[in-house]
């Protein structure tokens, strides 16, 4: 039986939040969707030098896929975190990157040339092996998140 998008979103926070808590980073949960799910910090008890924070747009996908929209552009320092296979959690993964880094594999792939591009978005449910093979530098492994947030 297939997951609806609800409970697809809801696995894909939490199983977010566990590889950010893995991690050693804090999370905070803005009380409206205006484009960030979550926000990961590190604060001076986690031997930082300042407050490090990054904000985070996930997607969650029963199975694989991949989007990027131009309305991220306008929120600086966004991670987008794509989670997949929440339908088998033993396969669950999750890629990570910069919204810049998100578009760059847009032009990549050649969806900034497409109608939908132009209408704001570009969105996949069937990756390509091309597009697998792009993603694979950005899999998160443990310590991974400290780095994009912390930087180091």
């Amino acid at each position: 039986m297939a997951l609806d998008t609800q409970v697809v979103e809801l696995l894909g926070r939490q199983r977010l939040m566990g590889e950010l808590l893995r991690d050693r980073l804090e999370i905070a949960v803005p009380a409206r969707d205006r484009g960030v799910d979550l926000i990961a910090y590190a604060d001076l008890s986690q031997q930082v030098k300042s407050f490090a924070a990054r904000p985070i747009q996930m997607k969650a996908f029963s199975a694989i896929g991949f989007s990027v929209a131009q309305k991220y552009e306008r929120i600086a320092d966004l991670l987008l975190a794509y989670v997949w296979n929440l339908e088998t959690p033993q396969e669950a993964v999750t890629f990570a990157m910069s919204y810049e880094e998100a578009v760059s594999v847009a032009k990549d792939m050649g969806w900034t040339k497409t109608r939908s591009w132009k209408s704001g978005a570009y969105s996949t449910s069937a990756p390509s092996k091309k597009l697998i093979a792009r993603l694979e530098r950005h899999k998160m492994t443990p310590g991974r998140w400290w780095h994009l947030v912390v930087g180091r």
